[in-house]
């Protein structure tokens, strides 16, 4: 599989990364562990190397412990912090709770240290008090993780991106929620030599679909709708899926994009698809922006 470098982390990762947050909703009989197993395991035999979970995504971290620490030298492994989670006491976006989340995460994925740190969908007024950057900086000079990075969006982001601590950036892009481009948040991650980590890049799945599970599945949907109502794209894929991932990495500031599955033939196809059947053409994806910058009102990241 393609390989970007990830900014200034130097550190080389498949275009296509496996996020964690829906194997707990596995659709067979096995249990939690089990099903996990057989999805990383998928993941890492076809050729993905970006692992990318969270401290408030369930039991995933224990997961990755259980099923593939073994083959800790295989991946790239991100996980989030910020949250109070499970049985944690504490006030989110302290410095106490941070410490915590990092030595616990330590624990639960099984070693010694982890990739990346981010900081997961952080407030913008706790971002500019930077006492919570600190902790993150901290934890880098011990050892705890080689890099640190902020998760998030609108004004967030790009205040995570102009002030200079962060490693790397991940945000939410896809064909229905471009503001990533229109607002030239990725290029000035390009310029600062972040890496750039992309979360909802096929748009849950909602381009030519009537409804998505998702809490901000409607608001994607009616945006879908209102782009589609100008037609037929010329050389447009005849699969949605296609589509929407095509789009999401032909941006040229996109490293690496991350899509969730519960289903290992899922991620078995991803990374088919990703390999043998993109790019998709150019004219499609000029056409996506055009209809983007055309209709929308105010369609803002959605957090």
């Amino acid at each position: 599989m393609e390989k970007r470098t990830l900014g200034k982390t130097g550190m080389e990762v498949t275009r296509l990364g496996l996020g964690l947050a829906e194997i707990p909703r596995h659709d067979d009989s096995q249990s939690d562990v089990e099903a996990a197993g057989r999805i990383l395991n998928a993941a890492l035999d076809g050729g993905i190397n970006f692992l990318d979970t969270s401290a408030c995504y369930g039991e995933t971290e224990e997961m990755m412990g259980k099923t593939v620490a073994h083959r800790r030298d295989e991946y790239f492994l991100a996980t989030k912090c910020g949250h109070v989670t499970g049985s944690a006491t504490g006030r989110a976006w302290s410095v106490e709770t941070i410490e915590q989340s990092i030595d616990r995460s330590l624990k639960r994925l099984q070693t010694d240290h982890i990739d990346l740190v981010q900081l997961h969908s952080c407030p913008l007024e706790v971002l500019e008090q930077g006492d919570v950057i600190e902790a993150l900086q901290r934890a880098r000079d011990a050892g705890k993780t080689r890099f640190i990075g902020h998760s998030g969006d609108n004004e967030a982001a790009r205040w995570a991106v102009e002030s200079g601590h962060f490693d790397t950036l991940q945000t939410s892009y896809n064909l229905v929620e471009q503001h990533g481009h229109t607002k030239n948040l990725l290029s000035l991650a390009g310029e600062k030599e972040m890496g750039t980590i992309i979360k909802r890049p096929v748009a849950n799945g909602v381009w030519g679909k009537t409804s998505s599970p998702y809490a901000y599945g409607d608001e994607y949907h009616r945006r879908s709708e209102i782009m589609r109502e100008l037609g037929p794209i010329g050389d447009e894929p005849g699969d949605p899926y296609m589509l929407t991932m095509g789009f999401t990495l032909a941006h040229p500031n996109v490293d690496v994009a991350i899509v969730g599955s519960h289903n290992p033939a899922h991620v078995r196809s991803n990374i088919e698809m990703v390999e043998n059947q993109l790019p998709i053409a150019d004219s499609v994806v000029q056409e996506i922006y055009r209809r983007f910058e055309q209709l929308e009102d105010d369609w803002r990241q959605l957090t």
